[in-house]
């Protein structure tokens, strides 16, 4: 197996979207958590955006963050438990051209220290798609924390050996550069 490492980090440029039909953006803790841990650890918040827990709003939001060139990474926080308004793994995963199988495995597996066998309750999932890699979390600031603290931080920094996402997502420097407007940094 090649080594896919780099000794340079790479700053990755990342999409939020929570998915909550009770929280606003100045309510949304789950989703600063998940800035708060991308900035700190170096990387470019893209833009964030809410939406109600809706299976085509969902799709909507996603599906342009995955066409966008300057999207990396998709972050998805909410939608992930078994309520008839939990409907975030069924709106994203027909998106995916590959699914990360061990994701929601190893998300489940990390948070049984925390929460115990609730952890059954999480249908966390990854996949990639277009180039962008889609990480569908659960809404507590919690469960982002664990996600980004045990999985993400490393896998998303290219620097991690012996592998990592980075070599796998879209290449800016391939990409052209056009002035955009709103929440792009």
């Amino acid at each position: 197996m090649a080594h896919l490492s780099s000794a340079e980090f790479q700053a990755l440029r990342i999409a939020v979207l929570t998915v909550s039909d009770t929280r606003t953006l100045a309510t949304d803790t789950s989703g600063q958590t998940l800035i708060e841990g991308l900035e700190a650890a170096g990387h470019a918040l893209v833009e964030r955006a809410l939406v109600i827990d809706d299976i085509w709003q969902i799709r909507a939001r996603v599906c342009a963050w995955i066409a966008d060139p300057l999207v990396q990474v998709i972050l998805i926080t909410g939608g992930t438990g078994f309520t008839v308004r939990d409907n975030t793994p069924q709106a994203v995963a027909p998106l995916l051209d590959k699914l990360v199988d061990g994701f929601g495995e190893l998300f489940r597996q990390v948070s049984l220290d925390e929460i115990g066998t609730s952890s059954l309750q999480s249908r966390a999932l990854a996949g990639i798609s277009n180039g962008a890699l889609v990480c569908c979390l659960p809404g507590s600031p919690n469960a982002c924390r664990t996600a980004w603290t045990k999985i993400l931080r490393e896998q998303l920094d290219s620097r991690t050996g012996p592998c990592n996402f980075v070599a796998h997502l879209k290449r800016l420097a391939d990409q052209p550069q056009v002035a955009r407007c709103g929440a792009r940094s």
